[in-house]
């Protein structure tokens, strides 16, 4: 055999050898199954509650107002502060009514000295008619005088009296304890001429009253907690008030997270309205300082609690999902396969949700990486704690993870690398 037929040997083997191995590198490898987090349901006690939006109103407000006519001479308080029941708050010129009080006096001491002279006449002609040196006409004519004199007396004093109170009028007061609004009226006007002008305004805002309606369905749901709470109290329904009841009240603004003030259902309307098919309640809640966080007119949102469940599974909000087919979940079965689950959900506590059916509590729960879970593919499960989930828990290591790369900013030994 010759050396080019051996040549030519060599290179079809390695050529052939070469193809082998380029066919080889283009095999396909499956790739490694997705990294997801997954955590099993949280277990705990759930209240269930009805939740509403209300209207705060105050306790209790009073207008301050001129009830006698005259013209307002000074103003004795600061818009916008506290006042304590009975403080001057306006007077009114008292002139006219000190005149008055002046001639009433003058018309009593006028009436009690005519009823003084009856008397003493009356005496006189009793004594002259018993030893019959006066006419029993006299007798019956003083009596008369003296008792007329005696009725004069009491419309005098009765004159006095009314001067007294218009007199006491001209100095307007404050009707209640609380915070006194803005002059309605500016000095040097006229006040009371025909009607009782309104002065200011002044409202207790501790406590404060929440009003809102409950539909007939929730009614019928409400009225079972409080035939609950009379039993259990051993209360007389038929005497029993509704704040004696204790049902407590959660209430939160629109500013707020969550319920962050505690109070107590107050009171109901005696029935249902039948143009709306509503019953109104209303709540009363402590509101103290100054500059109060509850002010009248004020919407919120009530919450009602109406019992607790045991041991329901709650998960992250952000593990479930909406589409045509419902609210579901992914979970990871023992195989580590991805499985869909169809649930029902109920309320949401502190970025977890309840779910009412369909998750056993040991299932594992897809909360991070859903994007790359798909139903009936293999996953790789990497647990996590569910209670890390909750909204307090995340915001929490959010504050401690800036707290840390705050103080590493400001360690010039980690900034020089030292």
């Amino acid at each position: 055999m010759s050396v080019r037929s051996n040549l030519a040997g060599l290179l079809s083997a390695t050529l052939i050898t070469l193809l082998l191995a380029g066919c080889e590198s283009n095999t396909y490898v499956e790739p490694p199954p997705p990294k997801v987090s997954v955590a099993t349901p949280l277990i705990q006690d759930v209240t269930d509650y009805l939740e509403f939006t209300g209207t705060l109103d105050a306790s209790e407000q009073a207008k301050a107002r001129a009830r006698v006519s005259g013209v307002l001479q000074s103003m004795h308080f600061v818009p916008g502060t506290q006042v304590t029941e009975g403080d001057l708050l306006f007077i009114i010129d008292p002139a006219e009514y000190e005149a008055d009080l002046q001639a009433a006096n003058a018309e009593l001491a006028g009436a009690r000295s005519n009823y003084d002279r009856a008397k003493i006449e009356y005496s006189r002609a009793q004594t002259l008619y018993k030893k019959k040196a006066g006419a029993e006409a006299d007798v019956v004519k003083w009596r008369v005088e003296k008792e007329l004199a005696s009725a004069d007396i009491l419309r005098a004093e009765a004159r006095v009296s009314r001067a007294e109170l218009n007199l006491g009028y001209t100095q307007v007061i404050a009707p209640l304890t609380g915070r006194v609004g803005r002059n309605l009226v500016d000095i040097g006007n006229l006040v009371g001429e025909g009607e009782a002008t309104v002065l200011t305004e002044v409202t207790l805002y501790n406590p404060i009253y929440v009003y809102f309606n409950l539909n007939e369905r929730d009614l019928l749901r409400v009225m079972k907690i409080y035939k609950a709470a009379v039993k259990a109290k051993g209360l007389d329904p038929a005497t029993i008030s509704d704040r004696e009841l204790g049902i407590p009240l959660y209430l939160g603004l629109a500013n707020e997270e969550g319920y962050p003030h505690e109070g107590l259902f107050d009171f109901s309307e005696s029935g249902v309205d039948p143009e709306t098919g509503t019953l109104q309640l209303r709540g009363i809640f402590e509101n103290p300082g100054a500059a109060p966080d509850l002010l009248p007119g004020l919407f919120t949102r009530i919450r009602m609690p109406l019992g607790k469940r045991p041991d329901m599974p709650l998960v992250s909000e952000r593990a479930i999902a909406n589409d045509q087919g419902g609210t579901y979940l992914l979970v990871v079965n023992a195989q580590d396969l991805v499985e869909r689950r169809s649930i029902r959900t109920g309320q949401r506590k502190d970025g977890l949700i309840v779910v009412e059916e369909g998750l056993q509590k040991d299932d594992r729960v897809v909360v991070n990486g859903i994007q790359r879970a798909r139903a009936g593919r293999k996953v790789e499960p990497e647990p996590v704690d569910m209670a890390d989930l909750t909204t307090s828990a995340l915001r929490q290591a959010a504050q401690q993870a800036e707290q840390e790369a705050r103080a590493k900013r400001s360690d010039p030994d980690t900034e020089t690398g030292d």
